[in-house]
């Protein structure tokens, strides 16, 4: 299928866009459209930018957190101590 059956295809620019890493990608886009920002960088997957001099910084990827952790994070040691009082309290039949 060539371009005998689709028709002509749109004028098309290739925008480079560079990482932090300094890999470079050249997609292309039709000339009438909007070019974004940022592009994701097909080796590395970080945001690439059209400035070689300054591209985006990488994500800052957070550690992974237990719900314990989020849970201290939200309570004191004082609070866990009465709820954990509270609840075996409950359990003996106290309350």
């Amino acid at each position: 299928m060539g371009e005998a059956e689709r028709g002509e295809s749109a004028p098309r620019a290739r925008i480079s866009f560079w990482c932090s890493n300094g890999h470079e990608t050249q997609p292309s886009f039709a000339h009438d459209a909007q070019v974004p920002d940022t592009w994701d960088c097909p080796r590395c997957g970080f945001p690439a930018g059209q400035d070689k001099d300054s591209p985006p910084d990488p994500p800052r990827t957070e550690p992974y957190k237990t719900h314990l952790a989020y849970v201290r994070e939200r309570r004191s040691d004082e609070d866990g101590e009465a709820i954990l009082a509270e609840a075996l309290a409950k359990l003996r039949g106290e309350i």
